[in-house]
């Protein structure tokens, strides 16, 4: 019994990876993901404490976690066993082959961690002095290996700080797409965005329906998109450009390529 009351379960779908405490939970959030890719989902019996410090140090501390698969090691969480087609249902990929085969081909940790694709990292902030105030929109663009791709700030005008987080998470995605990336990670400090786009939290305002709606549209674009609620102190670059962008005009926009 109490291998089972710790048991919880790891879901990779494209490039994310989320972790959950029930197999509810689980089955609820890969049938509504926002695209599809083959799925691949473990089960394991006991989180180790370096795993749950991990994710604590993310700052990820619900019974729900996303990861991005880079972040991720050999052996996080354990001990990983397939879910076979038995234990849980999952929609066939592109090809026709159910996820239990495809995991059938690979070893468990495999499968969870391997990924292809030109990906990026997109970290979003929006700053409002007076909420509503004159605001900004920051974004901070990474390559796969952390190294720096650009600086985005877009001024605001008057605009309240919900409403400035969209619309940086709004230029990201649209930089993005520009430049051709196919998978994104996204990370913000702004948990109210972060759950929305996630489909975890309801739209009542709304001005934010507006920009949650063209929020959606772009990252469904995506092949594969992530999004996780990061501390603010994990998040300090884009607000820097957040404030930095309170100072521009209205709808100006200023970016920054690493050279």
């Amino acid at each position: 019994m109490k291998e089972e009351k710790e048991a919880f379960f790891v879901a990779r779908k494209g490039d994310i990876v989320g972790v959950y405490k029930s197999l509810t939970d689980c089955q609820a959030q890969v049938g509504s993901s926002i695209c599809d890719p083959p799925v691949s989902v473990f089960k394991g019996h006991a989180m180790p404490k370096d795993a749950e410090k991990y994710l604590l140090s993310c700052g990820l501390k619900n019974a729900l976690y996303s990861v991005k698969t880079d972040d991720l090691t050999e052996g996080l969480f354990g001990t990983l066993s397939p879910c076979g087609p038995s234990s849980f249902q999952l929609p066939s990929s592109s090809r026709g082959e159910t996820s239990s085969e495809l995991v059938s081909k690979k070893r468990p940790h495999e499968a969870l961690w391997s990924g292809s694709g030109r990906s990026c990292t997109l970290e979003f902030d929006g700053a409002s002095k007076g909420n509503p105030g004159q605001a900004g929109a920051g974004v901070v663009l990474r390559a796969d290996d952390g190294s720096l791709i650009c600086r985005l700030r877009e001024g605001l005008g008057i605009a309240t700080c919900n409403a400035a987080e969209y619309r940086a998470i709004i230029l990201g995605l649209k930089y993005a797409l520009d430049k051709g990336f196919t998978n994104v990670r996204v990370r913000g400090d702004s948990k109210l965005v972060c759950m929305q786009i996630q489909g975890l939290w309801k739209v009542k305002n709304q001005n934010i329906s507006i920009l949650y709606e063209e929020a959606k549209r772009l990252k469904d674009k995506f092949t594969s998109f992530q999004i996780i609620h990061v501390l603010r102190d994990s998040n300090s670059e884009a607000d820097e450009q957040a404030n930095l962008a309170v100072e521009l005009a209205d709808g100006q926009i200023q970016e920054e390529i690493d050279k």
